[in-house]
């Protein structure tokens, strides 16, 4: 009885005491929620055992027999469901990286014009953003895709431009380059010129907090990872040969192409996804103190600099923690290329694989963890990056 009582005493010291009752109810939340899962997944496994299906990954390694229009590495019918898998992850990380810089430009010129004194400027800006966020994006992507499809000529009416760049419906042809040996100098010369970029800076400014003394960073920056690098090309002999597409038949062949399909996904998402980000810039700069702005006019200097220096800095700590909602929003968008036939992570894997080898749980186990591998790496690039620009208390 003395040992029995000496528990339940044991046990409501430990719950009585307001932080180890927390530590015990994570803990048993924590048991609770990898139960849950555990029995999810046996049940599924049960289930598809009972189909006939069982649960595996080997028909990653069989061949996919489906082609993909747009790809950055070699790829045929006959590669395996992987490779095509990890097509459609490179034309998913594409049109991301490529969305979220054009969107970023886009969006951070539309919300300082939305503060404009001109009211023709301030006006059409506002349509914009207001047509835009309350079309949904699916018919933007679509409307795009129609514009540059039935805008563009045919092969033989391309559009060129000195007889190397050619634009058609069928996409935008340019010339390929082909590296030879003597190429890798010139990255060994980039590579050193971007690390003597990074520590030069840091020199910098360390010099500047010491003495006052300001070094031209800028230039010696560009000096070394433009200018060194081109020098090194133009000794090594030019190591680059370029492949120029020639118009065979009905379309041209050689070079690199760049699909409708991207361009029309690419536009629509940036400029959807700019509308929002204008209206976060404009929240920004609205969010700065009109103090601030009224003493940089009064040490002289002119509007466009007082944005530059003054204001944007400053609205930085509140534009990037919705920014980064945006940009992961737009990635997430782009499960929306396969209404255009784009060749993403869910045409290729969550698609056409699936259909082919009618393995659901298992290609859908790989579109959600691709998407969340997506995610938590912008979401940890733009956490990095507000620690970096936040405000340091004393």
């Amino acid at each position: 009885m003395e040992s029995v009582e000496q528990k339940r005493n044991i046990i409501s010291t430990l719950w009585n005491d307001k932080e180890k009752r927390a530590v015990i109810i994570q803990i048993f939340s924590i048991a609770g929620l990898f139960a849950l899962v555990w029995f999810m997944i046996g049940n599924a496994i049960s289930n598809l055992d009972a189909l006939g299906k069982g649960f595996s990954f080997d028909f990653l390694f069989q061949p996919a027999s489906y082609d993909i229009n747009q790809h950055l590495i070699s790829y045929t019918s006959r590669d395996t469901h992987l490779r095509a898998t990890i097509i459609g992850i490179m034309n998913t990380a594409m049109i991301a990286v490529a969305g979220i810089i054009l969107a970023t430009v886009v969006g951070f010129t539309l919300g300082v014009l939305r503060l404009s004194k001109n009211f023709l400027i301030n006006r059409i800006v506002y349509i914009y953003i207001e047509y835009i966020r309350n079309v949904p994006v699916l018919l933007h992507i679509l409307l795009v895709h129609g514009v540059v499809v039935h805008s563009l000529p045919n092969p033989k009416a391309a559009m060129t431009f000195n007889d190397s760049f050619f634009l058609t419906k069928r996409g935008f042809f340019m010339p390929s380059p082909d590296f030879e040996s003597a190429m890798t100098v010139v990255w060994i010369a980039l590579a050193i010129g971007i690390a003597f970029t990074f520590w030069f800076r840091r020199y910098a400014k360390r010099v500047q907090d010491e003495t006052g003394k300001i070094f031209p960073v800028f230039l010696i920056s560009f000096g070394a990872v433009v200018i060194f690098p081109v020098l090194v090309y133009f000794l090594a002999g030019s190591p680059i040969t370029w492949e120029i597409p020639v118009l065979k038949g009905f379309n041209f062949k050689g070079g690199m192409v760049v699909r409708p399909e991207f361009l029309a996904l690419w536009l629509a998402l940036s400029l959807y996804t700019a509308a929002f980000i204008a209206e976060i810039v404009r929240a920004g700069i609205i969010a700065v103190s009109h103090g601030q702005t009224e003493a940089a006019y009064a040490l002289g200097l002119r509007p466009g600099r007082t944005t530059q220096l003054i204001v944007i800095p400053q609205a930085l700590r509140v534009i990037v923690p919705p920014l980064t909602s945006q940009y992961l929003n737009l990635t997430k968008n782009s499960s929306l290329a396969i209404a255009i036939g784009y060749m993403d992570i869910v045409a290729t894997i969550g698609g056409i694989s699936l259909n082919q080898t009618g393995r659901e749980m298992e290609c859908m186990i790989i579109v959600l963890a691709l998407y969340l591998i997506f995610s938590l790496s912008i979401s940890s690039v733009m956490n990095w990056y507000n620690k970096r620009i936040k405000l340091v208390e004393r």
